[in-house]
């Protein structure tokens, strides 16, 4: 394949301005979650494909056109909500797709590699080995033309509506198939059987398609520990799980990485062992979180807004780690409970046999908006729900703490956490819904280059009930550098 589709890659912060960002719009495999596999597939409900679509992601879509390629929608914004096009501006595999190298579509990258007859045959056999396709059906799939087959790959249905294997709902959670540091991507180790054909379907697109073609060399990729398959219970204890929604980049020399319950510490040790050995970084702090449906990946829990803003989950400050306001009885009782402990080990590195250890985010965030970001502002924490119970620990669970910041102070957020706004306009954030900021947006009266300190609100009545905000849903692929 050629190379002139060729994109720049690069992060050194969750927080730069977002240049380039890769998105998979929601397929009709959402529409078939059915509730006896919901769990089985990490969907707690089951959700309206068409409400989330029109009503809700579409929006998100508008927005990231508008801040990052605003010439693919810009004047173009009644055509592509029109009916009598029935979003055909929005899908993929469509003529009148908007297809951006700004906004890149996984769907697309994927149809583009099988355009290629070899990769074609390979990634069929491997889907179907996966899969357990009948030898006819990988025959049949095939003869599929490219952009067909790339959506029976997602979907798991034939273009006749015939479905052959489970759809794979959470590809739209495009952060947890890879993570860019600086200029590699490290791709991810699912832990839950239902991401396996994600992650292989990644692995093929970032290893053959042109838009990575400088950095094949550059692609990182985790192995199994050495003869874990002769432990017992398949070596559970020593498996290598990772997801990118707990890796976070948070400035050009600092790595956050989470021990989850779908990272584990052994992906952990690899990754500081890899990063160091490179030198892409030189500080890797490790947190470790209790292993929570509630909780899953550390940016459920917190991400950054401004280089001295952060919104966080209460139960992870400093007060609730300590439990200051407790009474002695009640210190001790809690501290027994050994899965609610949050650790945080911080190694440099030069000095990897002397880690810093912190027992709370609060004094994590601090140093790295102090130390590593050169703040001199004070450093706030927004907290969901306010801190307030019931609220706190409701918001989180609809990702009030899974913001996408667009530039520093800019970010995207759900409409349904009304507390977590609260807490934003307190902290003399501006709070606009998407439709007033696109309509904006459109009309020229706001220009994104001057838009700051903004939570931008996106409806979310059926999104939420995927549980992945906006963080979960972006795969940035380049920021601009933060100035000192």
């Amino acid at each position: 394949m050629d190379t002139h589709h060729f994109n720049p890659l690069r992060i050194t912060s969750e927080i730069g301005t977002l240049r380039s960002v890769l998105v998979h719009t929601p397929d009709s495999g959402l529409g078939k979650v059915v509730p006896s596999k919901a769990q089985d597939w990490l969907f707690e409900d089951i959700v309206h494909l068409d409400t989330i679509r029109r009503k809700e992601y579409d929006y998100y879509t508008k927005l990231l056109l508008y801040f990052l390629d605003p010439a693919k929608i810009k004047g173009k914004l009644k055509q592509a909500d029109d009916p009598q096009n029935n979003r055909s501006f929005y899908k993929p595999e469509h003529p009148d797709f908007f297809r951006s190298e700004k906004v890149v579509e996984l769907q697309n990258l994927l149809a583009d590699i099988l355009n290629d007859t070899g990769i074609k045959e390979k990634l069929t056999a491997s889907v179907c080995a996966v899969e357990n396709c009948s030898y006819l059906l990988q025959k049949e799939l095939a003869q599929l033309p490219s952009a067909a087959l790339a959506k029976v790959f997602i979907t798991g249905s034939l273009p006749g509506k015939t479905m052959i294997f489970p759809p794979i709902p959470n590809f739209i959670f495009t952060r947890d198939i890879g993570i860019v540091i600086k200029d590699h991507i490290l791709l991810n180790k699912p832990a839950k059987k239902a991401r396996i054909r994600e992650a292989l379907l990644a692995k093929y697109i970032f290893y053959n398609h042109p838009l990575f073609s400088g950095y094949r060399q550059n692609i990182i990729e985790l192995a199994d520990t050495r003869r874990h398959f002769l432990m017992p219970r398949d070596g559970e204890d020593k498996k290598v799980t990772l997801e990118g929604g707990d890796v976070m980049v948070v400035s050009p020399n600092h790595l956050l990485v989470g021990v989850s319950e779908r990272t584990s510490m052994e992906a952990a040790h690899q990754v500081i062992g890899i990063l160091f050995d490179k030198q892409l970084v030189n500080k890797i702090s490790v947190i470790k979180i209790p292993r929570k449906r509630d909780y899953m990946h550390i940016d459920t829990v917190f991400t950054q807004v401004k280089r001295n803003v952060w919104v966080l989950l209460g139960n992870f400050s400093k007060a609730a780690i300590r439990r200051e306001a407790a009474d002695p009885v009640q210190r001790i009782l809690d501290a027994s409970k050994k899965d609610d402990l949050l650790r945080i080990i911080q190694f440099h590195k030069n000095n990897t046999g002397k880690p810093v250890y912190m027992d709370n985010l609060e004094d994590l965030l601090t140093d790295i908006s102090t130390n590593d970001l050169k703040c001199k502002d004070k450093v706030q924490f927004i907290y969901s729900g306010n801190n307030e119970f019931p609220y706190d620990s409701r918001e989180q669970w609809t990702d009030s703490c899974n913001l996408l910041a667009l530039k520093e102070g800019v970010v995207l957020g759900y409409d349904r956490n009304d507390k977590t706004t609260e807490a934003f306009r307190r902290h003399g954030f501006a709070v606009m819904e998407a439709k007033e900021m696109v309509d904006a947006l459109e009309n020229g009266t706001i220009i994104p280059d001057k838009v700051k300190d903004t939570l931008i609100l996106i409806p979310s009545a059926e999104l939420s009930r995927a549980r992945g905000g906006f963080h979960c849903m972006s795969m940035p692929l380049l920021r601009d550098e933060i100035e000192e």
